[in-house]
């Protein structure tokens, strides 16, 4: 974010002073959307280290309650950036005909499918509601696949009801007991076990690798605005780097709390399972290929999408890789 350049100052710190002012002037503004879940922990990170400031970008982050209010921001040009689910970013392309694209990867997910404390397996939710975000994108197609893979069926064994991100999954789980399962993922996974909710397990493990959460944006605007961009990009994995480092745990697990208002035993467990090397962040938020061909198999087989589509169609990976190349990888 971009830091006030104060005054007065000694003459002789006046060189130095218009150097600081050139810096302030020269951050552009860049408008980020993400969930408010754990995932956001490198955007939190960078902001209050200046680690986007200090290449020149000025992060306006701003939180999305559902993904089609993210994708209708993105679409309508009130932001420039969104973190999310990509499968969001392939809806945008074959549904909506918008012409976004995939930048980075980021996790795969870190999901899990959790019910309420009566449901003893999959079977059990013949007949029940299953809470979703959007019924026809990302996470919603995993709990799909999942539950056709145990034999039942969207709309004639279960019911798919939409409320929203993961926060408002978990206090409709909490609040009704008829809404029997949702996906969830952190710091939501930890607070359902305390609720005494259940999980059945990762969707991972039940459905292979899967490339989740990534940055998506409008292709005219990465464009237009490419050395933005890879800064902005750098200055991410920068970031993501900074929170996995465990020399500063202590760091980011006040951040999570802080921002996400948990207790600290919350944040300290949300935190070890995002660093998890095997299960949390994808280092340097490396696009996950083959998760990625899962992803589109698994919506052309729910959705009926282009199942025939390249994968290429999707992502741009130029503007990653030369943010690379800046950080000297």
């Amino acid at each position: 974010m971009r830091s006030a350049c104060r005054s007065p100052a000694p003459r002789w710190l006046a060189p130095v002073v218009f150097l600081l002012a050139g810096v302030c002037a020269a951050a552009d503004p860049i408008r980020v959307n993400s969930f408010p879940n754990a995932k956001t922990l490198p955007l939190h990170v960078g902001v209050a280290q200046g680690i986007f400031a200090s290449r020149g970008v000025d992060v306006q982050l701003s939180f999305t309650p559902d993904s089609k209010a993210q994708r209708d921001g993105l679409a309508s040009g009130k932001l420039d950036v969104a973190h999310a689910a990509v499968d969001n970013a392939v809806a945008m392309v074959d549904a909506a005909k918008q012409d976004v694209v995939i930048v980075t990867g980021g996790d795969n997910g870190m999901n899990q499918f959790f019910v309420q404390p009566h449901i003893g397996s999959f079977s059990d939710l013949r007949g029940k509601i299953v809470i979703v975000d959007a019924p026809n994108t990302a996470y919603a197609l995993l709990a799909k696949k999942i539950l056709l893979k145990h034999g039942l069926k969207d709309g004639v064994d279960y019911t798919v009801k939409p409320v929203g991100g993961g926060r408002f999954r978990l206090q409709a789980m909490a609040e009704h007991k008829e809404y029997a399962a949702a996906v969830l993922n952190l710091p939501f996974t930890i607070q359902a076990e305390q609720l005494g909710l259940k999980s059945l397990g990762s969707t991972v493990e039940m459905l292979g690798p899967y490339q989740a959460n990534g940055a998506f944006v409008r292709r005219g605007w990465a464009k237009a605005n490419a050395a933005l961009l890879e800064r902005y990009i750098a200055a991410y994995v920068e970031s993501l780097r900074r929170a996995r480092d465990p020399a500063h745990r202590a760091e980011c697990v006040a951040i999570l709390a802080k921002e996400l208002k948990l207790s600290a035993e919350v944040a300290e467990r949300t935190y070890r399972q995002l660093v998890d090397p095997s299960t949390g962040f994808t280092p340097d938020a490396k696009f996950d290929l083959e998760g990625f061909r899962n992803m589109l198999a698994l919506r052309a087989e729910m959705e009926g999408g282009d199942g025939a589509a390249a994968p290429e169609k999707y992502y741009d990976l130029s503007y990653y890789e030369r943010a690379m190349v800046k950080l000297g990888k």
